[in-house]
C-alpha cells in the first residue's frame, strides 16, 4: 500500500537536535509556513508557526520534527498598530508551547518592524493598515528593549533577537543598539532578519542581507521565496515561507483531492517545499537542506 505523501517524505528523526553552529559550516534549515498546528504529528519536516495558533488549544500534538515560533507581529502591528498582548503574557505563551508540543528551535520576539506600511497605514496590495505613525527609530527601540524585557522574563525559553530597519545604515543603527543593551548578537544561534521580506529579491535587499551576515551573525530570513533564496540563501542559517499556500491558491488541487483548492494542504505544502528546494542552483544546494543531512 502506498504511504501518504507526508509520510514518505519525512526526514530522519535526527533533525530534531537545536539550531546551532556557523551557517557556512553547515546547512540552511528551510521551514514551511503554517497554520495548521496538527501538522506538527503528521510530519517532522521543519515548520514554522504563529503562536497565536496555540492560544485556543485543548487537544496538543506533540512535535515530531523542529519547528519555531512566530509572535505574529505583521498582522498585530496591520491590524492594531500597537502590541496588545503583554511580554509576560507571550512568555506565558511560549512556556504552554514548550511544554505540551515539545522544545522548539526559538521563537520571535515581540519586534517592530519597520517596512512603510506598518508605519504610515493605507491600503497597500489590497490590504488595509491602520499604521503605527512612529519613527523607524522608535521601532527600532522598542525592538531591541522588548527582547531584553522577554530574555529577562524567561531566559530558558530560546527567544530570538531579530534586528530591524529599512536602510542599510539603519540595520547597523540596530546592532548598536543591541550592543548598547549588552546583548552579543555573534553569540546568539539565531538571529533574525526583519522587514526584508518584500525586499530579498532586490538589490537593496541583497545589500541587507549581505551587511548583516558581514557581521558574523546567523540570519534567519522571514518570508524567503525563491528568488530571495536564490540570491542570497547561502548567507542564511535559515529561512521560513508560506508562499505555497498563496501558490495553491491560485491552481486547481492535486490530483485525487476533493478539496476547492490545496491552500491548506500538507501534501501540496511538501511538494512546493521540495521542488523550491530542487530549483535552487546546484552551488548553493547543499546549503538549503536541512542541518541533520549536514
Amino acid at each position: 500500500m502506498t504511504q501518504p505523501l507526508h509520510i514518505r517524505r519525512a526526514l530522519p528523526p535526527t533533525i530534531t537536535r537545536p539550531l546551532t553552529g556557523d551557517p557556512g559550516a553547515g546547512a540552511m534549515r528551510f521551514y514551511l509556513t503554517t497554520h495548521k498546528r496538527h501538522w506538527l504529528r503528521l510530519t517532522d519536516v521543519p515548520l514554522f508557526l504563529k503562536s497565536e495558533h496555540f492560544e485556543r488549544a485543548v487537544k496538543w500534538d506533540e512535535a515530531q520534527g523542529p519547528y519555531a515560533v512566530d509572535s505574529g507581529g505583521f498582522m498585530e502591528l496591520k491590524d492594531k498598530g500597537t502590541w496588545t498582548r503583554p511580554p509576560w503574557k507571550y512568555v506565558d505563551d511560549l512556556r504552554r508551547i514548550w511544554e505540551h508540543v515539545g522544545p522548539y528551535d526559538w521563537a520571535a520576539p515581540q519586534d517592530w518592524m519597520c517596512e512603510d506600511a506598518i508605519i504610515n497605514g493605507g491600503w497597500f496590495g489590497g490590504q488595509y493598515f491602520v499604521g503605527t505613525h512612529l519613527s523607524v527609530e522608535e521601532h527600532q527601540r522598542r525592538t531591541v528593549a522588548n527582547f531584553v524585557e522577554l530574555r529577562s522574563l524567561a531566559p530558558d525559553l530560546r527567544i530570538a533577537p531579530v534586528v530591524q530597519g529599512d536602510t542599510v545604515p539603519a540595520y547597523e543603527r540596530c546592532l548598536e543598539l543591541y550592543d548598547k543593551a549588552g546583548v552579543d548578537l555573534r553569540a546568539e544561534p539565531v538571529v533574525g532578519l526583519g522587514s526584508v521580506c518584500r525586499l530579498q529579491s532586490t538589490r537593496q535587499g541583497a545589500a541587507i542581507v549581505t551587511a548583516m551576515a558581514a557581521h558574523g551573525l546567523r540570519l534567519h530570513g522571514f518570508g524567503f521565496k525563491i528568488l530571495g533564496l536564490e540570491r542570497v540563501g547561502h548567507l542564511l542559517a535559515s529561512a521560513d515561507s508560506a508562499a505555497w499556500s498563496s501558490h495553491a491558491r491560485r491552481r486547481p488541487p492535486l490530483p485525487g483531492h476533493t478539496h476547492k483548492n490545496c491552500a491548506n494542504c500538507i501534501d501540496y505544502a511538501l511538494n512546493w517545499r521540495q521542488r523550491v528546494l530542487a530549483a535552487i542552483p546546484t552551488h548553493h544546494q547543499t546549503l538549503l537542506t536541512d542541518r541533520s543531512a549536514a
